[in-house]
């Protein structure tokens, strides 16, 4: 915008139409100043809204030595602190709507199905699910990559060395293409199997 313009004349903060703080007629508040009060400061904690009027001088002098927590104990302003991070709202442990029984493990299988009504079965499977309670092989639990292998083979945790070495020599040759007169439309599957055997082997399962 150009600062001929007519448009910026109707715009600009003229000098008759000042708008900056202009002192009234509140004297300050510090004890023995007769200045003019232009500036509020914070009463402090328990009285929120609540201002004190200082001339410049003073509100300098009360900003500096301001303490919010004046008068709490150590354990008091932790506790506050933390409270402070979720807008002193109360929250909840991620998966646990309170304490249920029988423990964790009980509570993340517990989906809430129980009390529904279900005239056609569709949450059984839910409902009786169950952990695997498998022992970790070479004294460590089965990874998700080494689980996701081993189901590409159609087998369970738990299986052995000579079950994995056995399994794969059995799709091997069923999905082979020379096992298959040729048809080449099992090599995606054959590929997956390899890659799975492979990994497992690599990891030391076999």
């Amino acid at each position: 915008m150009k600062f001929d313009s007519p448009l910026f004349d109707r715009i600009r903060v003229k000098p008759e139409q000042d708008r900056r703080l202009r002192a009234d007629d509140t004297t300050c508040e510090w004890p023995g100043c007769a200045c003019a009060a232009t500036y509020r400061a914070p009463k402090g904690r328990l009285r929120e809204g609540e201002y004190w009027r200082f001339c410049l001088d003073h509100v300098r002098e009360y900003n500096h030595s301001y303490n919010y927590f004046a008068g709490m104990s150590d354990d008091a302003i932790t506790r506050y602190q933390k409270d402070a991070i979720t807008g002193h709202r109360p929250t909840w442990k991620m998966g646990l709507n309170g304490k249920q029984p029988g423990g964790a493990e009980n509570a993340r299988l517990n989906l809430g199905f129980g009390a529904a009504s279900d005239p056609f079965g569709m949450f059984t499977d839910f409902n009786n699910a169950r952990p695997r309670t498998e022992p970790p092989r070479n004294g460590r639990a089965v990874r998700n990559a080494e689980r996701k292998a081993l189901d590409a083979l159609g087998l369970e945790d738990n299986a052995t060395a000579p079950d994995i070495k056995a399994r794969f020599k059995m799709l091997v040759k069923r999905h082979h293409p020379d096992a298959n007169g040729g048809d080449r439309t099992c090599e995606d599957k054959l590929r997956e199997i390899i890659q799975a055997y492979n990994y497992l082997k690599s990891v030391g399962f076999c």
